[in-house]
């Protein structure tokens, strides 16, 4: 049909009754609610006493798929230190043209100092503000994300407020038994969250050691 099967698209849409376009955002109820685990922004953690999480392990950097974390970690000074490891994060950047939101960092830090906000309206006039540094993601003295000009922060008390909505897997394997365990250590501005709940342990049997095979299982 070529080039003129452009044109028959057109002339099919003719007399149709077309569909007003809404301001982002300004439709009917607003924004959508986002959901519990959306993996949005970026933050480094605090614990309650303002000590920061991250010890530089690494860890994130070496699991992330698309490259996109650098992470440089240095010792503790003992008279002064920054965490309460051997190490801490000295440098750490996440650059945002790369990331695709997978979550594995969170997941791999033996810590929970990397978390994910709800936060994925933002966009960038130059490159560089792309490349978030360990001053952009560390939350400040309340445990609230640091807010960058490029952000939307329209819905704060939806993204800010829901910044440690991640929860990582109840216990290797998702063993049922662990369900309804805390797991996890306390956050500045948030404390202690509460304990997963999901599936019950009660009526099943109790966890199988991983050294034991299938076959002595059954």
């Amino acid at each position: 049909m070529g080039y003129l099967g452009g044109f028959l698209v057109t002339f099919r849409q003719r007399g149709k009754k077309q569909r007003n376009t809404r301001e982002y955002a300004k439709g009917e109820g607003g924004k959508r609610d986002k959901p519990e685990r959306l993996h949005g922004r970026h933050v480094l953690n605090r614990y309650e006493d303002g000590m920061e999480k991250c010890i530089g392990c690494e860890l994130c950097a070496g699991v992330c798929p698309a490259n996109c974390i650098y992470v440089r970690g240095q010792d503790n000074d003992p008279a002064d230190p920054v965490s309460p490891g051997e190490r801490f994060g000295f440098v750490y950047e996440i650059n945002y043209l790369r990331c695709i939101h997978c979550d594995l960092c969170v997941e791999a830090c033996p810590t929970e100092a990397i978390t994910e906000t709800k936060l994925f309206e933002f966009s960038f006039t130059n490159r560089a503000d792309a490349i978030y540094t360990k001053a952009e993601l560390m939350v400040d003295d309340l445990g609230m994300p640091q807010q960058m000009p490029w952000e939307d922060w329209t819905d704060l008390a939806t993204v800010a407020h829901q910044t440690s909505a991640w929860v990582r897997a109840t216990a290797p394997g998702g063993l049922a038994s662990y369900e309804g365990k805390v797991g996890w250590s306390g956050e500045l501005g948030f404390g202690v969250k509460p304990a997963e709940v999901g599936q019950s342990a009660d009526h099943l049997s109790p966890p199988v050691s991983p050294a034991v095979t299938e076959e002595e299982h059954h």
